[in-house]
């Protein structure tokens, strides 16, 4: 079987669209179909059904590819690699505030040309973003708060993550104490909200596990990056919902406030997705087996 029509076959499953795998294979859309139809012609079965957006794999078209990805990920592997001298590179994605804090400057303890090490690579993106990136071979780990489904990608827990409702001093002056403890929510629908997005996700997933309510309010201050939600909630912006490791300074310098101590705070959870078969390859299985280790020692 021509290695190149398996190649263009896998491109194809990842992507889930003839035209975007013409895309990553640099081909053009009528030679991956060609390829394909060929391929379907040597094996006398279909390997996908033509969708009006995209394709769908066959259960044939699904076991071929659980087959064959694995060993066409390591002959990339080796292609890539050359010479034994040279470092591997790992690419690695995901959610720009976690992965800047933590896991980019956990991973960087394992690069360098020290005969296991490699070279890093990192970039952001939301879980869609990051899983479809994933699958269709541009990223060798990907961290989500999504868990993928299927069996192409294999997903193993990371670490939770603590949410905690913050605000400047001044904002938290105005609360009356012991009212919030009373989940008495609508005493915040004043108060001005800093937040990642207009449809307030943090702020509803907090109302909703710790109130049992939804916000009455809307976002008064959006930017989409926790970091720069962060700065303005110290800066008087108003209240936000913010992942505990991500303020824990702040608080700890008495630059924001926990609003509340809820007994079960609002937790979200975090997983290391890796294509299935790949971690077979040593630097992606260290950098795995790695992340999963330091994990355990963030709170």
């Amino acid at each position: 079987m021509d290695l190149a029509l398996l190649r263009t076959f896998v491109t194809v499953h990842r992507a889930g669209s003839f035209t975007r795998a013409a895309a990553l294979l640099g081909l053009s859309q009528p030679a991956v179909t060609s390829q394909i139809r060929t391929l379907e012609r040597q094996l006398g079965r279909p390997l996908f059904l033509r969708q009006a957006r995209g394709v769908t794999p066959t259960t044939i078209g699904d076991e071929l590819a659980h087959k064959a990805a694995p060993h066409l990920d390591a002959l990339v592997e080796i292609a890539e690699t050359g010479d034994d001298s040279s470092l591997r590179t790992l690419h690695l994605a995901g959610p720009p505030e976690f992965t800047a804090e933590r896991a980019a400057p956990a991973l960087t303890e394992l690069t360098g040309d020290d005969g296991q090490g490699f070279a890093l690579r990192v970039s952001f993106g939301n879980a869609d973003e990051t899983l479809e990136g994933l699958a269709a071979g541009h990223h060798d780990l990907a961290i989500t708060t999504a868990q993928p489904r299927g069996t192409l990608l294999t997903a193993t827990p990371l670490c939770d993550e603590e949410h905690v409702l913050v605000a400047a001093p001044r904002w938290a002056d105005r609360i009356v104490p012991g009212k919030l403890r009373r989940r008495e929510a609508h005493t915040l629908e004043d108060f001005p909200v800093v937040e990642v997005h207009e449809s307030l996700p943090f702020i509803a997933r907090y109302w909703a596990s710790v109130f049992d309510s939804r916000p009455a309010t809307s976002g008064t201050v959006v930017v989409p990056d926790l970091r720069a939600v962060l700065a303005c909630a110290i800066s008087g912006a108003g209240l936000a919902v913010l992942p505990r490791y991500l303020c824990a300074s702040a608080l700890e310098r008495g630059d924001v406030v926990a609003l509340l101590d809820p007994a079960v705070p609002p937790l979200r959870t975090y997983f290391l997705v890796a294509r299935t078969g790949t971690l077979a390859m040593p630097h992606i299985a260290r950098a795995h087996e790695w992340l999963l280790g330091a994990a355990g020692n963030w709170s």
